[in-house]
């Protein structure tokens, strides 16, 4: 996949397959407008079509990772037509569906802050990787507002006990407690720590099978929820035995018995 022009974001990707998805809006804290919004899912979608791709960074330029909203966006939006903004709203969910939905490992590396819709994208990521001095709020509520449209992923990322408490005072909250509720996997100190972090899950996602890692992320999308019963026993069961006779399946066996590295690790 080749380097894409934007003129909001900006994307690159490595012969290795790592993509790097880079919210470029520093001026105004990377916030949400609609074009922004259009970039993001073009860059996730053309991400999720290549084959060749096994994981996705996502990034914000500046100090920080993004304010959510912009402003002047949602003053033209109060004086649109309902159907306007109907469009709108749906544009952002399409956004944010096609992050969750990817099948490479997407990992997001969080500074600053993360507001509104910017902790949606944190949520909507596989695992995120956080500054110990951001800050998160969902901040909806003070202006009238509700986060319906992060609202899947994140109940999905700290549950519906944490999301009705934090959607209803709009509290601003730190990394350490975005830790806690599991909004965020692992807390950082420094840049350096950071990168060694990224470092870590990039070796980790690249000694993964691409096509286990996609089937494992469906699979905890499709047993979530579900009533543990024999019905369930007997459909996880056909997901690993069907694991077991993949080419990934048999390579990945083969090189653990002749020790050595399975073809996909480079």
């Amino acid at each position: 996949m080749r380097d894409s022009d934007y003129d909001l974001i900006k994307l690159e990707a490595t012969e290795e397959g790592l993509a790097v998805v880079v919210i470029n809006r520093p001026d105004v804290h990377n916030a949400f407008n609609m074009e922004l919004i259009a970039e993001l899912t073009d860059a996730f979608k053309t991400i999720a079509d290549q084959p060749t791709i096994r994981m996705m960074i996502l990034r914000g330029n500046g100090h920080t990772f993004s304010a959510g909203a912009d402003l002047n966006w949602m003053k033209r939006a109060a004086t649109h037509t309902k159907e306007d903004n109907v469009r709108d709203a749906v544009n952002l969910a399409e956004m944010l569906q096609s992050l969750y939905e990817m099948p490479q490992m997407t990992l997001a590396m969080v500074q600053g802050g993360a507001m509104g819709g910017g902790a949606g994208l944190v949520a909507a990521c596989d695992v995120a990787v956080a500054m110990s001095n951001t800050k998160f709020r969902f901040s909806e509520v003070r202006l009238g507002l509700t986060p319906a449209t992060i609202s899947p992923y994140v109940i999905d990322a700290i549950g519906p006990r944490w999301a009705r408490a934090l959607f209803t005072t709009a509290e601003t909250f730190d990394a350490a407690f975005a830790e806690k509720i599991g909004l965020v996997q692992y807390v950082v100190e420094s840049l350096e720590e950071m990168t060694k972090m990224e470092e870590h899950l990039a070796n980790l996602v690249f000694s993964a099978a691409p096509g286990a890692v996609a089937d494992a992320k469906k699979l905890v999308a499709d047993v979530t929820g579900q009533i543990i019963d024999r019905d369930l026993g007997h459909e996880t069961a056909k997901r690993i035995a069907a694991r077991r006779v993949s080419d990934e399946g048999k390579e990945g066996i083969s090189a653990f018995l002749e020790k050595r590295r399975p073809n996909w690790v480079r």
